[in-house]
């Protein structure tokens, strides 16, 4: 995996083992997103739900307990930095949807709800395997819309959470929005759940709650983290050559009003992954190394765009990389041969 792209300060520390930079969430960016979830919290009426927060290596509630995993490198402004030239880092706004998905899970585990008869009956078997290679379809009106990737939809635990995290997002009118779906039968039931659970202590103590993974364990170096986290997506991308698409939708001729279409795609990289990822559910990782290589494609061609007409060339680009993401979506591959 190649770094060269990635800032020099935040390379220097590519070969020290991640337990060993004595990151704490404490004192970090992070601890007024964890402040501003246990604020919604309270808002709700749970006032004794309060799970607590540790560094991991992703955002994650371990199986059955009631304990928020959060990524280590957004403790840290130097590896928020590498994260950013990798991965495209999280926002504000997307650090708190995963805290409150999170909280959903932690609170599904913390009083048990997944073991009750009218749990099952609306969100689905709890032990059913997970599949990370799930096929959503998109619009359904039976799941919430929350975290990209209709991830609802990918197992009855995250459909709980994402339905919790809807119904925890401040000034949201979740009953407006989702009248008429059959997702409103589950923002109803976390509603009528969390009222009747509001003073009651969670079945499952937060106190005693097990980490997965904690920061101080985890015995990698943010080289190896980085290595082993990124998959291999070039097979499914082999055959794609789009040359003939990227010269209908960007200019051949160069001028003075032109800059290079591959600099343009950077520019707009996040904005069009974030939304294509969203809409289309196919996996992030992919949809990235897709923009990355029409990008890559676009600047071996000496493609270019109009400075004074780019937010048209935005759309159809993404119009273009969302058509592509479908049909692999339907099809399981971008095009035809």
């Amino acid at each position: 995996m190649s770094f060269e792209h990635t800032p020099p300060e935040a390379r220097e520390l590519l070969p020290r083992r991640i337990s060993e930079l004595g990151l704490r969430l404490e004192g970090s960016m992070l601890e007024k997103y964890v402040q501003q979830l246990y604020a919604e919290l309270a808002e709700k009426g749970l006032h004794k739900f309060r799970p607590g927060v540790y560094l991991s290596d992703e955002w994650a509630c371990p199986d059955r307990e009631p304990v928020i995993g959060v990524p280590f490198y957004l403790a840290h402004p130097k590896l928020a930095e590498l994260e950013r030239a990798l991965n495209d880092i999280e926002d504000e706004r997307e650090i708190m949807m995963y805290l409150r998905h999170e909280a959903g899970h932690a609170f599904n585990y913390a009083y048990q709800l997944y073991e009750t008869k009218e749990w099952r009956e609306l969100f689905g078997d709890f032990s059913i395997p997970y599949d990370d290679h799930y096929k959503p379809v998109p619009f359904s009106r039976r799941y919430v819309r929350h975290i990209a990737g209709w991830y609802a939809q990918k197992h009855p635990d995250e459909d709980f959470a994402e339905t919790f995290a809807v119904w925890l997002t401040p000034d949201t009118d979740w009953k407006r929005k989702y009248k008429g779906w059959l997702a409103l039968k589950k923002l109803e039931y976390v509603d009528r759940t969390a009222r009747e659970l509001a003073e009651k202590p969670p079945r499952k103590a937060l106190e005693v709650a097990v980490r997965e993974l904690p920061v101080e364990e985890m015995a990698s170096t943010i080289e190896q983290f980085y290595e082993q986290r990124q998959p291999d997506e070039e097979a499914a991308l082999k055959d794609l050559l789009p040359d003939a698409e990227l010269e209908d939708i960007f200019s051949v001729r160069k001028a003075a009003d032109l800059r290079p279409a591959s600099a343009f795609l950077i520019d707009h990289r996040k904005p069009i992954i974030d939304k294509i990822t969203y809409w289309t559910g196919v996996r992030r990782s992919l949809i990235r190394k897709l923009i990355e290589m029409i990008g890559k494609r676009a600047g071996d061609l000496e493609l270019s765009v109009e400075t004074r007409r780019e937010p048209h060339y935005l759309i159809e680009v993404v119009a273009f990389a969302t058509t592509l993401a479908m049909n692999y979506l339907t099809r399981g591959r971008f095009a035809e041969h």
